[in-house]
């Protein structure tokens, strides 16, 4: 933002408590280790406390228990994280295309007149475009497609036909949304292609990466609730349902028909199979294997440490010896069970 914003011209934009000189005025945002003049830094995590005492920051955004370890002007709030990522945008508006419709764009549907279509963008049939939608070039909507109000398709999204994206949707470039599910039915030696004639369901304020591939049901939809935030490189494969507010970190990939509640995580790489079900408020852990229904909430992990390859060979074959020790061990105790039996009766 050219000239930036006073620092009480933040807080009557966004809230928060204004300690300091509020004339003082930022126009970007950094760490307290890098930031500079003109600039506002954030304190999140109590371990950077002491960066506070050193950084050569303008201003900075605290949480109340750390107010008094700055003399810097100071923005006080309990969330400081969520509050530096709404002071970001305030200083960092996207940059807006111009409305209307390129003449390179092929559309066969209405689009109204606050709407930014792109160099090489295809509508098809049918298609119904929000007000305020951007489609940077080469995306391609499908026939039937629906996309809400504020929407933003970054280039060569692809929206197959008849999908629902909600409002205020972000998806960054190379999203697929309603390819077809992976369905084959066994016949002797060969795959018979299933046909999936379900949707993709998308709600509103939802934020897609960059080549996720989000596959259309074969029946029945896939769902994504509101509030979903999904990174870069993930899989989300048909008939599943992903509640509101639930968020999934880069690589991760979700089988088949597996049903995730309300503001569930899943760190990155890990990975569900089919047709399970994840209470709302289960968080995976990174680099997990997900192969049975979670009922309660809190936190999982099934990853094993890492440690030397040499040791990490030892435990594993230990391992694979597990089954045989339990029933040895089993074994034993049944014939201590006999064995004190025997005992009392001949006491």
């Amino acid at each position: 933002m050219l000239g930036g914003l006073r620092l009480d011209e933040i807080v009557a934009r966004l809230g928060g408590t204004l300690e300091g000189d509020g004339s003082v005025v930022v126009s970007q945002v950094g760490t307290l280790a890098s930031a500079g003049a003109g600039q506002i830094a954030f304190l999140a995590n109590p371990k950077y406390r002491q960066q506070l005492q050193t950084t050569q920051a303008s201003a900075v955004i605290v949480p109340p228990q750390f107010a008094a370890d700055v003399a810097l002007p100071r923005i006080v709030h309990p969330n400081s994280y969520a509050y530096y990522a709404r002071v970001v945008a305030l200083l960092n508006p996207p940059p807006q295309r111009a409305r209307g419709v390129h003449p390179s764009a092929v559309v066969h549907a209405a689009v109204p007149a606050s709407a930014s279509i792109g160099e090489n963008v295809v509508i098809g049939a049918g298609a119904v475009i929000g007000e305020n939608v951007t489609l940077y070039p080469g995306c391609v909507i499908g026939d039937g497609v629906t996309i809400g109000d504020d929407s933003l398709l970054y280039p060569n999204v692809v929206v197959y036909r008849d999908c629902v994206i909600g409002k205020r949707a972000v998806i960054q470039s190379g999203a697929v949304i309603g390819g077809d599910g992976f369905g084959f039915a066994k016949e002797g030696e060969r795959w018979i292609k299933i046909p999936q004639i379900g949707r993709v369901v998308i709600g509103d304020d939802v934020e897609i990466g960059a080549n996720t591939s989000i596959d259309r049901g074969a029946l029945d939809d896939t769902v994504i609730g509101n509030g979903v935030k999904i990174d870069n490189q993930i899989q989300i494969a048909h008939n599943v349902t992903l509640g509101d507010h639930s968020a999934l970190a880069g690589c991760v990939g979700i089988a088949g028909s597996t049903k995730i509640g309300r503001r569930c995580t899943v760190g990155g790489a890990g990975m569900i199979i089919g047709h399970l079900e994840l209470a709302d408020d289960v968080h995976i852990s990174a680099g997990s294997m997900v192969t049975k229904s979670l009922r309660k909430p809190g936190q999982y992990t099934s990853i094993f440490p890492l440690e030397a390859h040499d040791d990490w060979l030892h435990n594993a074959a230990q391992i694979k010896r597990l089954a045989t020790l339990a029933e040895r061990v089993a074994q034993l105790e049944k014939t201590l069970e006999k064995k004190l039996e025997q005992l009392e009766k001949t006491s």
